[in-house]
């Protein structure tokens, strides 16, 4: 049985004002997935934390390097 392991990171927005726009943490997910450079994402999951400021959605990316 072959085996291999998957990289991830979880980001959000910064906390308070702004922490629930989806259009941002997209592009900050963007951006941090282009400075990984050469990666294959396998999957992108959304978890919504309900906070005393409202919804904070976050991201986690699933992936790998390409050369692997």
């Amino acid at each position: 049985m072959e085996s291999w392991t998957i990289k991830h990171f979880s980001q959000s927005n910064p906390a308070g004002t702004g922490q629930d726009d989806v259009p941002a943490l997209l592009r900050r997910v963007a951006d941090s997935i282009e400075s990984l450079g050469s990666v294959e994402v396998q999957d992108l999951v959304m978890h919504t934390e309900i906070t005393a400021d409202g919804p904070w959605p976050s991201l986690t990316v699933y992936f790998h390097d390409a050369e692997d």
